[in-house]
């Protein structure tokens, strides 16, 4: 690839409903690898499919268009139909079929759009439900065994249907008592206590998903000085790349949470992700600054640049086009979502939805 490709490095976030000049330039200039939408860009159902060809048109390189639809209140299109349950619903059910068929109705809704990778399945195991860590209602387990049977059900229902995964919060945000939209979280977990319960189920997935997603967490137990994990080549490399022998893509989570914000400023960010091993790093707030990405990244190591695009061709030579678009289809696979609903929570639940119904949070990254 030549260097004039290193936007591939980067996932970026759109500002809004439709493409402006400016930030449609912006796109052309420096060619992102991927994008990644929110609420903020969700109005309608033909508007979304829209956006997303317009994306693709002005890309030189088929782009990853990714997007958060877990389940529940991590569903970014219950903005425009159903919401479809999450994970602690599904575990509590503990029905691998409800579960295979939330994966094959996700891939499909999300092929219909254009979307190719999906920010999901959640690995983490629940130690606490009521944690304030942002993983609440999003675990598929409380062990092990749990979450590789009900996350594994997902992940093979929906990449059956051409939507790619992806595994987070690697190595194991289950312990973490803080969010790390705001502060670093320090997850005082010893290799050991890792390798029984967090790692052990993402060892089980390095060859079911796509795609890994590195979470802001300080692990002492393979970084004595505070290193976030999605900053730090113990973790990323010796461990997720060498130890566990990880051959998909790699990427940061957002780079605009306040555990990061706080810490560092851009291009050490940038300069310490990529080293660190990632492929991806995720801007997903300031838009504007990807055209300084883009620059920092001409001032890396072309060793580590090449290592991490070979990587992000490797994932798109995966992708699979979108399905064609109908108002009627839509429309059908929503009332599939609505029937699985009712199937898992039954009636009177079903008709409730969860407390952030109809808002765009000011915090859309998970």
């Amino acid at each position: 690839m030549k260097g004039d490709s290193l936007g591939q490095l980067i996932l970026t976030g759109v500002p809004g409903f439709e493409l402006d000049s400016e930030t449609a330039a912006l796109f052309r200039s420096v060619q992102p690898g991927g994008y990644i939408l929110f609420g903020r860009n969700i109005q309608s159902a033909a508007q979304l499919r829209k956006l997303i060809d317009d994306l693709r048109d002005l890309s030189e390189i088929e782009p990853i268009i990714t997007i958060d639809q877990e389940g529940g209140r991590v569903s970014r299109l219950r903005l425009i139909g159903n919401e479809p349950p999450n994970a602690q619903q599904l575990r509590d059910r503990d029905d691998v079929a409800l579960v295979r068929r939330h994966g094959e109705i996700t891939g499909q809704l999300l092929r219909l759009f254009g979307f190719n990778l999906d920010l999901c399945p959640v690995l983490d195991i629940s130690f606490d439900d009521e944690a304030d860590n942002s993983l609440r209602g999003r675990c598929y387990g409380k062990s092990v065994e749990q979450v590789v049977r009900l996350a594994g059900a997902f992940n093979d229902a929906m990449r059956a249907e051409g939507i790619l995964s992806c595994g987070k919060h690697f190595p194991g945000y289950s312990a973490a008592t803080v969010d790390a939209h705001h502060d670093l979280p320090k997850i005082n977990r010893s290799r050991a206590q890792l390798d029984g319960e967090e790692l052990a189920v993402f060892r089980q997935f390095v060859g079911s998903v796509d795609s890994m997603m590195i979470c802001h967490g300080w692990y002492p137990s393979f970084n004595a000085t505070k290193t976030p994990a999605s900053l730090s080549r113990e973790i990323i490399t010796d461990l997720l790349r060498e130890e566990f022998q990880f051959s998909g893509l790699i990427m940061t989570d957002d780079l605009d949470m306040g555990a990061i914000l706080n810490e560092y400023g851009l291009e050490e960010t940038i300069r310490l992700a990529i080293a660190a091993g990632n492929d991806w790093a995720m801007i997903c707030h300031r838009v504007a600054s990807i055209a300084e990405v883009h620059a920092i990244l001409g001032k890396l190591p072309s060793a580590e640049t090449q290592r991490a695009l070979e990587s992000v061709a490797r994932t798109k030579s995966k992708l699979a086009p979108p399905a064609e678009f109908s108002g009627t289809k839509f429309k059908e696979i929503d009332s599939q979502i609505l029937d699985l609903r009712v199937a898992v929570l039954g009636e009177e639940e079903a008709a409730k939805r969860s407390p952030e119904d109809g808002k765009r949070s000011p915090v859309e990254t998970y």
